[in-house]
């Protein structure tokens, strides 16, 4: 199963920008893990993620591919079916 993980924090402005893009990737079918990055530092730690937002791309709980920072709705779609 094929999954973004959605790393952020609730003080973060490029995560602000991302955030509603996310919401529309979800309501695409797109399953969405947010990870708030504070209350998630075992996970952070796990995927090596060091600035945010950074979004993963996660199949079988393995990662495949990531970027960081804020896109647009097109691009995180071209991101996931890519």
């Amino acid at each position: 199963m094929e999954q973004l993980w959605y790393f952020s924090a609730g003080w973060c402005s490029g995560c602000k920008q991302l955030d509603p893009v996310m919401d529309q990737v979800a309501k695409q079918g797109i399953v969405v893990n947010k990870m708030d990055v504070d209350y998630t530092p075992d996970v952070t730690v796990k995927y090596k993620v060091q600035s945010i937002p950074t979004v993963i791309l996660v199949r079988d709980g393995q990662e495949v591919k990531r970027f960081t920072g804020a896109r647009s709705i097109n691009e995180v779609m071209n991101f996931y079916n890519g």
